[in-house]
């Protein structure tokens, strides 16, 4: 009730999204960005136009073709940034209707014991009846407990991880598309998409780097 109907209905898409999609391969997507660095350089910005189709990545194809297309760098920025800006806003709808969970499920827990002991003081009369009327009404205060803590609050949480890991990969993209189009040299493309990447996906990959190069050797 405290969400619209068609949200409440992809909740199982959502539960899905959130536990098994795979995180944004960074190291990878590096590796693209300084790739299309050194096309650029070498080509010039139309030549990545036909690398842009390819991408399965809708945002990543948007941010290259916008490159492609001569857009203003101010106004790609602008454009991106309020995508990615709205895709935080959508994710964070999801979330609070797992936080709404987390917070009436135990009310109702509550409501279902008070209920219970109503049904169970009915019986006082009868001594045999009181400690399974007291069983069933306390299970319902456990049922509210169990939906809100092992349901309702990993399920946010996991979201808003899922969320984070986004929008990194997503100003990732902004800022490799900026400096694509600003003409930077790809080491220097490198190096600042680098800061994006955790110490361990750093080493990962200067690893990928010299495997390429011992290839090429």
């Amino acid at each position: 009730m405290s969400n619209p109907i068609e949200r409440f209905k992809d909740m199982g898409k959502i539960i899905k999204r959130a536990f098994f999609s795979s995180s944004p391969d960074l190291v990878g997507l590096v590796q693209t960005m300084v790739s299309f660095a050194e096309k650029a350089r070498r080509e010039g910005l139309l030549a990545l136009e036909e690398d842009a189709s390819q991408l399965e990545d809708d945002f990543l194809r948007k941010s290259i073709q916008l490159v492609v297309d001569g857009t203003d760098p101010e106004l790609v920025k602008a454009i991106l940034d309020t995508e990615i800006g709205l895709l935080e806003e959508r994710h964070s709808q999801n979330k609070k209707m797992f936080d709404t969970m987390a917070e009436l499920a135990p009310a109702f827990g509550m409501l279902g014991t008070l209920i219970g002991l109503v049904l169970m003081l009915k019986n006082l009369d009868d001594p045999n009846a009181l400690g399974p009327g007291m069983a069933v009404a306390l299970i319902t205060t456990f049922y509210g407990s169990f939906i809100a803590n092992v349901i309702a609050l990993p399920m946010s949480k996991k979201l808003s991880v899922r969320t984070s890991q986004e929008v990194l990969s997503r100003e990732l993209m902004v800022e490799g598309v900026l400096s694509i189009q600003a003409g930077e040299n790809p080491r220097i493309v490198e190096e600042k998409l680098k800061v994006f990447l955790p110490p361990v996906m750093r080493l990962l990959l200067e690893e990928s780097k010299k495997k390429d190069k011992n290839e090429a050797a």
